[in-house]
Order: C-alpha cells, then structure tokens, then sequence
C-alpha cells in the first residue's frame, strides 16, 4: 500500500511548482493585453507650392524717334510692369552695347494703383555713342516664375559729329539720315557725300547751311524732323525741286527716294516755274561744264556742275554735286515728270 501513495505524492508536486512561479491575479482585475499596437502612419508631406505665372513688360520714356533714340548723356527712363502683383519681387534691368554687358541694376516691384499690377522705375543717364538693347527679366522666386520682358533697342547718338569723323556715331548718324532719304557715303565715315547729306538736312529743316552736324541739328534728327514733305504724291516717278529750300527729291511709288542739295537759278537768272517732262538726256561733260545732264524745258536741265553754292547761282539749272551726277541721269528716265516750285 505505500508505493502508490508515493507517486501520488509525487505528482502533486509536479503540478504544484508551476503554479507556484506565477503571480496570482488579484480577483476581479483584468489582465494585461499582450496585442502589438497598429503602425503609426508617416506625415504626410505638404503639397509643394508652384510659383505665380506672371507677365512682363517694359517701355522706354524720354526717347524720341523710331527707333528710339537719345544724345549721349540724355537720361532715359526704363518702365515696367508685372502681372499679377506678388510682394517682395524684384526685376533686374540690362543694358548691353553688342554683347557686353554695360548696365545691370536690381529695382524692386511695387503695387500700382489698381493692386493688381506691379510697377517699376529706373532712371539711367546714357554715355558713349552706339547702339543698345534694353532687357527685363524676374528669376523665378517661390512666389512667382521666371518672366522675361521683350527687349527695346536705343540708340545713343554723339551730340556733335565734324566731317572728318569714323566710328559708331557716324554709323548712327548715316542711318537716320538715308532713312529720311538722304545719300550717304561710306559706311562710319563722315565723308564728302555725307557731309551733302547734312546739307541737304540742314536745308530742309531751316538750319543754317552748313556741313557740320551741330547738337541742334542732331536735337532734331533723333526727334525725327527732316522729312521731305511731297507735293504731288500722285505723279508717279518724278522729281521734285524746291527752290525755298534748294533741295532736290527724287520721289518713286509716293516716297521719297533720294534727297539732294542743289543750286537753282539766281534772281537774274531764274530756274522756270510749273510741271515739265524730260524729254532730252546728255552723257558726259558739255564745252558749258554741265556733266550728265536731263533736260526738261528748253534748256533748262538738271546736272552736275564744279560749283553748287548753298543759295541759288546758276544760270537757270538745277545744278546738282559732280559726284553725284551719273547716279541721279540713271535714275531720271525720258518723260519722267519735273515739278520745279517754291
């Protein structure tokens, strides 16, 4: 009998050491959750804020002309706008003469009248002589995106030029004047033909009679006066001869072609009055001097001659510089129209 008391003994035992190690649960209390908490989800990153479009724009004030123009040491105004307004902005203006850079300034963006529209203001004062461009451009910031204004060009004239003279003044000074339609000569050099074609300027526009290009004279020529004003637009290929200003226009398709000074009759002499046909032309010097001549009246013709004075001296002519002589006979054709007039 005592063998299987002992391995009930035993077995108690058994049973009783785990339970022994665990700590009891007070009554009524619930045990401690063993479940793993959920992943805690990433921020979400916020949506990158995409930059204003916007517009750009600049004009140039206190220019004159087409294209715009100035003397050398004028001031000029550089204006733009921005669209829409965004505060804290800022355009950067450039000047470049060629390719280099002569002029960068930073000028901020200001709110216009209506708040919507940004303003901005830049004064320069224009040095040496050639020609310019004008840019605007806004570097794309957080707020508002690249924008980039239409480039202006400006030309910066001497304020004087002597014959005699080269360089990019003179270059400047040749445009205007051919494109009004006086004929100038070799490119950047104030030469002989030149220095006729401020003549003839000069004449037009009432200065004294002269071949230097004076700063009032050069005032004038970027305002753009010096136009030959035509009377008779209708007349086909003609010329034009006005005795007021002893200048000579050849007129085609109702513009002005060429601009010439010339020398008319002198009061003894008179060059005739009223509308007249070539109806004659001579080649070559004649045993009077009078080179490449096209007659219109009687013997009254248009011609080269040695002397061509600022006032009218000839006997009844036109008379017209040597050196232009054969350009202005291949122009002129038989029954082209001359209207002679004061």
């Amino acid at each position: 009998m005592r063998r299987p008391i002992a391995l009930v003994v035993a077995a108690a035992a058994a049973v009783a050491a785990p339970a022994a190690a665990q700590t009891p649960v007070p009554s009524g209390t619930t045990p401690p959750s063993t479940t793993t908490p959920p992943p805690v989800a990433p921020p979400v990153p916020p949506v990158p804020q995409v930059p204003a479009p916007g517009a750009l724009s600049i004009v140039l004030k206190k220019v004159t002309g087409s294209p715009a123009a100035v003397l050398s040491g004028d001031r000029v105004r550089v204006e733009g706008t921005v669209a829409p307004y965004v505060a804290g902005q800022q355009v950067v203006v450039r000047l470049y003469r060629g390719t280099t850079k002569v002029v960068s300034r930073r000028v901020a963006v200001r709110p216009g009248s209506d708040g919507a529209t940004g303003t901005f203001l830049l004064g320069l004062r224009t040095t040496g002589r050639g020609h310019l461009v004008v840019r605007a451009s806004h570097r794309a910031t957080a707020e508002q995106a690249t924008m980039v204004a239409k480039a202006h060009g400006l030309d910066v004239l001497p304020r004087s030029v002597a014959p005699g003279a080269r360089g990019a003044g003179v270059r400047l000074l040749q445009s205007r004047l051919r494109r009004l339609g006086y004929v100038v000569g070799a490119r950047g050099l104030y030469d002989a033909r030149t220095a006729r074609a401020v003549l003839a300027f000069r004449k037009v526009t009432g200065l004294a009679r002269t071949e230097t290009a004076t700063s009032d004279m050069m005032r004038r020529l970027v305002r753009g006066a010096g136009r030959f004003k035509i009377r008779f637009p209708k007349h086909g290929k003609h010329v034009e001869a006005d005795l007021s200003l002893q200048v000579m226009a050849l007129i085609k398709g109702g513009k002005v072609d060429r601009i010439y000074p010339i020398s008319s009759g002198k009061p003894s002499t008179p060059t005739v009055l009223g509308t007249f046909r070539v109806y004659s032309k001579t080649p070559g010097t004649n045993a009077k001097g009078m080179v490449f001549t096209s007659y219109f009246h009687g013997g009254y013709g248009i011609h080269g001659y040695a002397e061509v004075p600022v006032y009218a001296a000839s006997h009844g002519c036109l008379r017209e510089p040597v050196p232009d002589a054969v350009s202005i006979f291949r122009w002129i054709s038989y029954g082209d129209l001359v209207d002679v007039y004061t």
